[in-house]
């Protein structure tokens, strides 16, 4: 798809977390900066941190679970841009799976974070600017049956 002014979302280089070394190294999202966003996230929501697990090959996010009067939320962050989105439970890859955003997301966003939510993570790719994806990575796209924008940025492909 080409370059669209009306897209509801414009994806980045590293978006998919792949990248081609002539075009350099992907940002890095500062997971210390995630780490203190979780706490405060924790400390608004009158809970706890849980579990915190760094990115690691092939998933292109970190996890972490915050567990609250309500329950435990797992806050996905993305690994290569500001982003967080939440779930009910932790997978591998996601693709319509997520939740709208708890009252304490503000602390995300408080440190930096865009806070994407259930209808922008469930967009179909159509309605997304995905003209910066190289034919690589849209065959991965078509390869795993990925439809929507959220798919797109939390999984698992190699």
């Amino acid at each position: 798809m080409a370059a669209d002014e009306d897209a509801a979302f414009t994806l980045p280089r590293g978006a998919t977390g792949f990248f081609r070394p002539k075009d350099g190294p992907l940002p890095e999202t500062d997971l210390r900066t995630f780490r203190a966003a979780l706490y405060a996230a924790a400390r608004a929501a009158g809970g706890r941190v849980g579990d915190l697990e760094e990115q690691a090959y092939p998933r292109t996010f970190h996890t972490a679970t915050v567990v609250d009067g309500a329950g435990e939320w797992t806050v996905l962050c993305h690994a290569h841009h500001p982003w967080t989105a939440f779930a009910r439970e932790r997978r591998e890859w996601y693709t319509e799976e997520f939740l709208a955003p708890p009252p304490w997301a503000h602390a995300f966003t408080d440190h930096g974070f865009a806070v994407l939510d259930r209808a922008q993570l469930t967009l179909p790719l159509s309605d997304v600017d995905t003209s910066v994806l190289t034919r690589g990575e849209w065959r991965e796209v078509r390869s795993y049956g990925i439809t929507t924008l959220g798919g797109v940025l939390f999984n698992s492909w190699d």
